[in-house]
């Protein structure tokens, strides 16, 4: 067990002839500057398209908070926590139409 763990632990020379196999070329191993351009043009084509569908995701929200809104107008229910202070209140006259000053 102890000749396992040192086998394990040893770091073996490097080969004197080069780290290629022979027969092989550097240009066969590695991905080159097209390899580069591909890559670079996936990863900007890919952040275009997370921000356009964050654009997008964003939008639809939005149009559907104004639809619930106009539908909470309609029904006559009162504006959501956030939205604008109801103007129908009724102040101290006790009359429930808007206020003005």
């Amino acid at each position: 067990m102890h000749h396992l763990i040192l086998a394990l632990t040893v770091t073996p020379s490097p080969n004197p002839s080069g780290t290629l196999r022979p027969g092989l070329s550097e240009d066969q191993v590695t991905p080159g500057t097209w390899g580069f351009v591909l890559t670079a043009f996936i990863v900007i084509l890919t952040t275009f398209l997370i921000v356009d569908m964050v654009r997008r995701i964003r939008r639809v929200r939005y149009r559907a908070q104004v639809e619930e809104a106009r539908l909470a107008a309609e029904a006559g229910e009162p504006a959501e926590a956030g939205s604008p202070a109801d103007a129908s209140t009724p102040d101290e006259s006790g009359d429930a139409g808007p206020r003005t000053r």
